[in-house]
C-alpha cells in the first residue's frame, strides 16, 4: 500500500447513498474507479432524486437527457457522454467510451447508439412526479403565436427568467465522487440531468473533462456541481488540480479557483451557491468549497464506520459577502 488515505468524497448530499458501496469496493481491494461509480450508479438509480439518472427533470421539451464523465488519474484516460436519453446509467456508458474507443466523448444520438450497440438496457427516465414538475412550471409561461419551436423557445426563455424559483428544494443536482485506492489511483464520476427546463441539447461541466472534473494522480482531482457554464469558463476542476501542480496546497488551490469566478460577468449566477467545488489531493486528504455559506460536503476513508460531513469552506462570488 502506498502512504495516503484510501476513501472517497462527494460533493452533494444526495450522494451519500452510494458511499457505502464505494467504501466496500475499497475495502475489499477494488480500484477507485469501480468505487467511484458503484456510488454514482446508486444515485443514478434513485427515483427520490430528482438531479441524476432515473427521475431528472427534464428539458423543456419535457425529455430527460443525461451527462456523465469519469476520468482515471492513474493514466488520464476519459470518457464522457452527454444529452442521451433512454438510458438511465450514463455513468456506465461513459466508462465503455473510455475503456473501448478512441474517444473521451459522444452525445446525443452517437451516444444512445453506442449505448444499444454495447447491450446497455433502456428505460423510462421521465417519472410521473419529474412530468408532473415539467407541467406545473410551465403554467402560466406565455407561448407565442407562431410555430412550435417559436413557442417553445418562449416558454424557454421564461423559464430562464424565473429559473431560481424553479430550482426548488427537492432537486438536488449533480453527483460528483472522487475516490483513492490503497494503490493511490484516483478517480473521479460525474453524472446529472443537467440543469431543469434546459434547452435541448445543453451540456453543462458535468461531460466536459476539465470544466466539471479532472484526475491526476500525481496532484490530486477535483469535481464541480452548479452554474456549469462558469465552470467551463473557467475550467475550473482543471485549474483547482493546476494549482496543487504548481505548488498550492489543497486549501489555497480551491480558494484561488474559486476567486477567479468573480472576474466573469454572467447574468444568470445569482444563486448563492452557483459554485462548488470538491477537490482532493494526491494523498487522499479532502476538503471542498462553495459560494453559500451554508453548503457542506461528505467523506469517508476505508477506517471509518460511518461518513462524516463536513462545512465547505465559504468562498463567495462577491467581495464583501
Amino acid at each position: 500500500m502506498v502512504n495516503g488515505q484510501t476513501g472517497i468524497v462527494v460533493g452533494s448530499a444526495n450522494a451519500r447513498i452510494g458511499l457505502g458501496a464505494a467504501v466496500e469496493v475499497l475495502r475489499n481491494g477494488g480500484s477507485a474507479m469501480d468505487a467511484a461509480i458503484a456510488a454514482v450508479r446508486l444515485v443514478e438509480d434513485n427515483l427520490e432524486d430528482n438531479g441524476v439518472g432515473t427521475g431528472g427533470i427534464p428539458n423543456i421539451l419535457g425529455q430527460v437527457e443525461l451527462d456523465a464523465t469519469v476520468m482515471d488519474g492513474r493514466t488520464l484516460a476519459a470518457g464522457s457522454v452527454g444529452a442521451i436519453k433512454g438510458y438511465p446509467n450514463p455513468i456506465d456508458i461513459a466508462r465503455k467510451v473510455m475503456e473501448v474507443t478512441p474517444h473521451v466523448m459522444l452525445v446525443g444520438e452517437g451516444a444512445e447508439l453506442f449505448a444499444r450497440k454495447h447491450g446497455f438496457q433502456q428505460a423510462e427516465l421521465l417519472t410521473d412526479e419529474a412530468r408532473d414538475s415539467w407541467k406545473s412550471r410551465l403554467d402560466g409561461l406565455d407561448a407565442a403565436d407562431g410555430s412550435v419551436y417559436e413557442d417553445q423557445y418562449q416558454l424557454f426563455m421564461g423559464a430562464v427568467r424565473d429559473w431560481q424559483k424553479m430550482l426548488h428544494e427537492e432537486i438536488y443536482g449533480t453527483t460528483n465522487v472522487i475516490a483513492r485506492d490503497a494503490s493511490g489511483d484516483i478517480a473521479c464520476a460525474v453524472s446529472t440531468s443537467g440543469w431543469g427546463f434546459k434547452w435541448p441539447g445543453r451540456l453543462g461541466d458535468s461531460p466536459i473533462i476539465g470544466a466539471g472534473n479532472y484526475a491526476d494522480n500525481r496532484f490530486g482531482s477535483a469535481a464541480c456541481t452548479g452554474r456549469g457554464e462558469m465552470a467551463i469558463r473557467a475550467a475550473s476542476a482543471y485549474s483547482v488540480v493546476s494549482n496543487m501542480r504548481h505548488g498550492m496546497n489543497l486549501e489555497e488551490a480551491l480558494r484561488t479557483s474559486m476567486t477567479d469566478l468573480r472576474h466573469m460577468v454572467d447574468p444568470f449566477a445569482e444563486r448563492s451557491n452557483v459554485m462548488n467545488i470538491v477537490a482532493m489531493d494526491r494523498e487522499g486528504n479532502v476538503l471542498a468549497a462553495s459560494t453559500s455559506d451554508e453548503s457542506k460536503y461528505v467523506f469517508q476513508t476505508v477506517e471509518m464506520d460511518c461518513y462524516e460531513e463536513q462545512p465547505r469552506l465559504h468562498v463567495p462570488l462577491q467581495t464583501g459577502q
